[in-house]
């Protein structure tokens, strides 16, 4: 590897770090859903779509969303090789700033959480239906990019696969086909292959 390659690798991790631990503030907008659509999914034949660091991906669904930001969460452990970020993704009421302004939202060990004083904002089937944490497995460099710089209250558009992953030891981890279900094994194991951010709803 090059000297100035080195250098922008470096460059590139220093990056990641001060994102990680200063993170830019929560971009806030005006009361009122940001996005109405929901996410749209093509289930098909379970079968194998690539390999990606040691672990071989089935794809089980095609799969599009467009969304709130709610959160990331980056990992440094675990999987982090295949899934360096996890994404919470939010919609419907969901993306409502006077919804999300209720609620405490936070992730942590592969999870999504969000908590409340007092009554829910919105009936709890509301929020279960309307959100979920995705395990982002980034199909190219610049997706990974975008991924890894994604700020709370941007809108995104992701277009993919949802997979289920294995390894060779014995390791398994198995997407979400639906979004109303919570608790573990909830979260979508997501192939993205595209993405397009914006600081608006469309």
């Amino acid at each position: 590897m090059s000297s100035f390659l080195k250098t922008g690798a470096v460059f590139g991790i220093l990056g990641s770090l001060v994102w990680w631990i200063c993170p830019p503030p929560e971009l806030r907008h005006p009361p009122g859903v940001g996005t109405d659509a929901e996410p749209a999914q093509a289930d098909c034949p379970a079968h194998f779509l690539c390999r990606v660091h040691g672990y071989d991906l089935s794809a089980v669904a095609q799969y599009e969303i467009s969304a709130r930001v709610l959160h990331t969460k980056h990992y440094w452990a675990d999987v982090n090789d295949l899934v360096p970020v996890d994404v919470a993704l939010g919609w419907g009421p969901m993306s409502d700033q006077a919804v999300l302004d209720q609620l405490d939202i936070t992730q942590g060990n592969r999870f999504f959480f969000y908590q409340w004083r007092g009554e829910p904002p919105i009936p709890l089937n509301e929020i279960i239906c309307h959100a979920a944490n995705n395990h982002v497995i980034a199909a190219s460099a610049e997706v990974a990019a975008t991924v890894r710089h994604l700020r709370c209250g941007q809108f995104v558009q992701m277009r993919g696969q949802l997979v289920n992953v294995t390894r060779p030891d014995g390791f398994h981890w198995n997407t979400s086909l639906t979004r109303a279900d919570n608790g573990n094994g909830a979260c979508e194991v997501f192939y993205v292959e595209a993405i397009a951010v914006s600081d608006d709803p469309a």
